[in-house]
């Protein structure tokens, strides 16, 4: 009892982000299972930012009592930046979450795996970037006529403004969100991402949506080239690309608007 209640917000933190990875590995994107595996006859674009969108807000009632559901190691590194939340416990936070989406992941493929094998032609088989790859159901990639550098950006970019609402929200002296509805602000808020700035990059805007999924995609048996893909796209895209701005978006919302002593720029 006494390690559960040590440890209770990192179980939250994972338990909210498996949540989250369900619903969003579930139907999301280019080659998502309900959208894709189904060739196109039960869902849309617009179901995969929904269906991301009902995954944050379930993650967020999951845990947001218990952790503050950052369910982001992003989220979690600009809040330990500009808001005080201690940084002893980021290290904690950001593994729950990558360990959370990986199991997410895991469930995803498992539940999906007949249709999985039925896509790819065989029993087993994993491959990716392939007509008939299904590698990235679960992880992030590029459109083809992204250069590296626009990968790099566009992360950069739909994080920032993830960050500048979140802190929004909790600016007592802006428009902060009553008590509960959290979650569902950020449902809309993701889907809104996600038809504005999702196609190119898939918005991975959370490096633990990429990395946990791709951890898992690993050890289901997908090939190495997952890590390799445009030259760690992995690393300075899906997971560097959402930290450098989140902490760029809580940098410009002190800036320019919060008057709060909590950030270090007013102190």
């Amino acid at each position: 009892m006494r390690f559960r209640t040590s440890m209770k917000e990192y179980f939250g933190e994972f338990l909210g982000t498996a949540v989250m990875i369900t619903f969003g590995n579930g139907v999301n994107w280019r080659v998502r299972c309900q959208v894709v595996l189904s060739n196109l006859t039960q869902g849309s674009y617009l179901s995969i930012s929904f269906g991301w969108g009902i995954g944050v807000m379930c993650g967020v009632y999951v845990a947001g009592g218990i952790s503050g559901a950052h369910l982001n190691p992003a989220v979690t590194l600009g809040l330990a930046t500009f808001r005080g939340f201690p940084w002893r416990k980021v290290p904690g936070y950001a593994a729950a979450q990558i360990l959370g989406a990986c199991v997410g992941s895991l469930l995803i493929q498992a539940n999906y795996w007949n249709l999985i094998n039925q896509f790819e032609g065989g029993y087993g088989v994993r491959t990716f970037g392939e007509a008939t790859s299904t590698g990235s159901l679960f992880f992030t990639a590029a459109q083809s006529y992204m250069s590296n550098i626009s990968c790099f950006f566009s992360e950069v970019y739909a994080t920032c403004i993830l960050l500048m609402v979140i802190l929004a929200m909790g600016d007592a002296n802006n428009n902060p969100v009553p008590a509960g509805m959290n979650g569902l602000i950020l449902l809309f808020l993701i889907v809104g991402l996600g038809a504005s700035l999702g196609t190119q990059t898939a918005y991975s805007i959370n490096p633990a949506r990429d990395i946990g999924p791709r951890i898992a995609a690993s050890i289901f048996g997908y090939p190495s080239s997952i890590w390799t893909y445009r030259s760690g796209y992995w690393f300075y895209t899906a997971a560097l690309g959402p930290i450098v701005g989140g902490l760029l978006g809580c940098f410009l919302y002190d800036l320019l608007i919060f008057n709060g002593p909590a950030s270090p720029l007013n102190r």
